[in-house]
């Protein structure tokens, strides 16, 4: 079938099970291809084909809604709703987003990119559709390891308690980003091997029926000799026991189960959970067969080979994190590290390798992996969570309350930091340090490159006198030289990188080599910029910027986060707060927008955020002079 042709899903209420088959291979095949050029999440869409053919078959959407929660595994849905023209712009700047997106499409009713969150929205639907007197489906999909999150299990909590029609599907592929965790992993591990409950439960109440129930007694013995039962049946009653009617497990690449289960979830009265057990990767032996996380979301690939294409270049910042830690380690025992499912992506399964038993993956629950941190600290340990700045946000009254009240000294190590590019404004790590600098006790810090970064780490461990955040991108260092031994870095001091007269750059990170770059540049102009590497965010270099006052020289803030609450405005905060208010400061930052999906590079361009932008701004703070010959 032509793919490109497809406006939206209504064509699929006339296809039979055999041209609905074919659509399926038609549409991992066209996956394939297009995502070994753009790269994207394809494990996941690979594993939900069927599952959502059948959803928009047998259901009308956007009438009735679907929620995808996480959202990666949406490209079927964008597919069947008419963007299967986009693919080749799939996650490009100004192109088709990687997850779901209200303004590309009706159909697309709840945006995503962090997990857990499609329950609490599903049931919002709900209640707005009952008081509107509406009889639409509301339906959510979520994944086996979102179902870990906090909010989903308070989602389920209240959805079992209201008793609201919805239809909940578990998309349970075995295999998250990383190996999921926790006693709910093991409970559904169990569900799986139990076969069918429904028939068994079904075929229970035929044989109850069949007891002359003589007086109210034997009744009620009968209910509890079915309940025991129940329970002898299936491993884990959990979801019934919340309120839940169960149906599974289901075959989510059977197309005639899912329509008989979707039927009878659609008559049922009351939440309904469809335990629906998928194949992540399904139709492509490299991604179905991936034990690392690898083709759960990636960069272009060779199909033939499903070897994935790979620039060389120098250590990722991820990477010296992790042997950073591992150095660390082996001269101090108290050190542990903690993720939320996360290995992977921070690097800290190559530290579980060398110390399995001082790595803790929580799963996705940064709440609890906030305050578990704090009370490791509380006992002498020395916890460091390495976090996407992105995900750190869930956490955030864990930071408040548990961390930084008790002046507890956890590391905190926020990988990410900065744009991310394809990904977009679900994860640009842009908004850490506005959340985190007004918080009493915390400190944050950030390399202008991996050795430096290394040497952070150090001094955040061994200084264990209080929370700190070290901030690093995404991607490769700039391949210089690493030190062999590890120092302590004077935290609150900064250094310069370049002498100027008549104006000063105060940036950090990835903004370095731009504010260089314009110096250097500006320098034919007649201009001399200093640049000094505003390493120690909070607390700042109080007594460098009092110099800088005095000297009133006009001075430019330059950083790859929010302006609102961020750097520069803790720079201005310190000038009114010691009365030098002659001091001439322009900031250059992240505006007051979510930055959408792009490269890197066309996302600073949007914003500014270039050796060009950073020109602009002296010039309009520094008058022009005569150009050197």
């Amino acid at each position: 079938m032509d793919l490109l042709s497809i406006k939206d899903p209504t064509f699929l209420k006339g296809l039979n099970d055999e041209e609905l088959s074919d659509l399926a291979q038609d549409i991992r095949n066209f996956l394939i291809e297009k995502l070994s050029v753009t790269g994207g999440h394809l494990g996941p869409n690979l594993g939900v084909v069927e599952l959502t053919l059948v959803m928009h078959q047998l259901f009308d959407s956007p009438n009735d809604k679907f929620l995808w929660d996480v959202g990666h595994q949406a490209y079927v849905h964008k597919i069947l709703t008419g963007r299967a023209d986009q693919f080749d712009q799939l996650r490009q700047y100004k192109g088709l987003c990687g997850f779901p997106k209200r303004s590309e499409s009706d159909h697309d009713v709840w945006e995503t990119g962090h997990s857990s969150t499609s329950l609490s929205g599903a049931m919002g639907m709900a209640i707005a559709r009952d008081m509107q007197g509406k009889d639409n489906t509301v339906i959510p999909v979520i994944g086996d390891g979102a179902l870990t999150g906090g909010m989903a299990l308070e989602a389920l909590n209240h959805i079992g308690h209201e008793q609201k029609d919805m239809i909940v599907v578990l998309n349970d592929n075995e295999m998250s980003i990383a190996p999921n965790v926790g006693a709910l992993h093991s409970m559904l591990g169990r569900m799986r091997s139990a076969g069918k409950y429904q028939k068994a439960k079904e075929d229970l109440e035929m044989l109850l029926k069949k007891v002359p129930a003589v007086g109210g007694r034997l009744a009620a013995t009968a209910e509890r000799v079915k309940d025991s039962l129940k329970y002898l049946l299936v491993s884990g009653m959990f979801f019934e026991e919340m309120g839940f009617t169960y149906l599974g497990p289901i075959d989510g690449h059977d197309m005639q189960e899912l329509k008989s289960n979707f039927t009878y979830a659609k008559k049922t009265k009351g939440p309904v959970l469809m335990h629906v057990i998928t194949k992540k990767g399904k139709g492509y032996a490299p991604a179905e067969n991936d034990a690392k996380g690898t083709w759960h979301g990636l960069g272009p690939y060779k199909i033939e080979s499903g070897e994935v294409v790979k620039k060389p270049g120098p250590p990722s910042y991820s990477g010296v994190f992790a042997e950073t830690m591992k150095k660390i380690a082996r001269t101090d025992e108290r050190l542990v590290t903690v993720t939320a499912a996360m290995p992977g992506g921070t690097g800290l399964d190559k530290f579980a390798k060398e110390f399995p038993d001082r790595m803790f993956d929580v799963g996705i629950a940064e709440q609890h992996a906030t305050t578990m941190s704090a009370g490791l600290a509380t006992q002498g340990m020395k916890p460091v969570f390495a976090v996407y700045s992105t995900f750190l946000q869930r956490g955030y009254d864990q930071l408040v309350h548990d961390v930084c009240r008790q002046n507890l000294p956890v590391v905190f190590a926020i990988d990410r930091a900065g744009l991310v590019g394809a990904d977009g404004e679900t994860h640009q790590g842009v908004f850490d340090i506005s959340y985190l600098r007004h918080l009493p006790n915390m400190q944050i810090v950030h390399p202008k490159d991996e050795n430096e970064l290394q040497h952070m780490l150090y001094t955040a461990v061994m200084q264990n006198n209080g929370p700190i955040a070290v901030r690093y991108p995404r991607g490769n260092g700039f391949g210089i030289p690493m030190d062999e031994e590890l120092r302590e870095l004077p935290l609150g001091k900064w250094e310069v990188l370049k002498e100027g007269a008549d104006l000063s750059i105060l940036t950090f990170g990835t903004m370095i080599p731009v504010a260089m770059e314009a110096a250097e540049q500006l320098k034919q102009a007649g201009i001399e910029v200093e640049v000094i590497n505003a390493r120690s965010i909070k607390p700042l270099d109080k007594e460098m910027l009092n110099e800088l006052a005095q000297q009133e020289k006009p001075i430019i803030t330059l950083e790859e986060t929010a302006l609102l609450g961020g750097f520069g405005s803790s720079v201005l905060e310190h000038f009114h707060e010691n009365s030098y208010h002659s001091v001439v400061v322009e900031r250059l930052g992240i505006p007051d927008w979510y930055i959408e999906h792009g490269s890197v590079p066309e996302l600073l361009e949007e914003i500014g955020l270039t050796v060009d932008g950073v020109q602009q701004a002296v010039h309009k703070l520094v008058p022009r002079k005569r150009q050197r010959a």
